[in-house]
């Protein structure tokens, strides 16, 4: 028979182990109807990137992140948030390519839609492509300056917007 103290060592040991195994699984299986979330680390500053989805894949050898469904991405740091049905994450090339009803707000109010964006972290630069026969909409905030109190003049009218379909 095993003394007290011992028993008590020895359950909570296999308790660690119970704990561990799910957590060391969690991040080599991807499980659906489930929202997983992955932070990756930035090289300037260490400034956290947000992802989250149905289902996320990491392949350690290209260092390559893959969310599917409702992914959501965060970057604070570049006061960025994002929805797609899919995301890649390439961590060796810093970038991220969203696909699939992309929508990315900047804070500030300004503002992309397309159907598959490209965004180049260390240029802080968006490349963004339109469904087929459709176009990119982007909305951006203007500033009007007032030159020193002065009253700017008004822009031209344009003529109305007539949408393609």
């Amino acid at each position: 028979m095993m003394p007290c103290y011992q028993l008590l060592i020895s359950q909570m040991r296999r308790a660690g182990l119970a704990l561990m195994l799910p957590a060391a699984l969690l991040g080599t299986f991807a499980f659906p109807n489930q929202v997983q979330t992955a932070t990756a680390q930035t090289s300037v500053g260490n400034r956290p990137l947000t992802i989250r989805a149905d289902v996320q894949e990491y392949d350690a050898k290209t260092q390559v992140v893959t969310a599917r469904g409702n992914v959501q991405m965060l970057y604070p740091a570049r006061q960025l948030q994002a929805t797609s049905a899919q995301a890649q994450y390439f961590s060796k090339e810093r970038r991220i390519d969203f696909s699939g009803n992309v929508y990315i707000l900047q804070q500030g109010g300004n503002s992309i839609r397309a159907e598959n964006v490209t965004y180049l972290i260390d240029e802080g630069r968006f490349v963004a492509l339109p469904q087929s026969k459709r176009q990119v909409e982007s909305i951006y905030m203007v500033q009007e300056s007032d030159n020193d109190g002065q009253t700017t003049t008004p822009a031209p009218k344009t003529p109305a917007f007539k949408p393609s379909n």
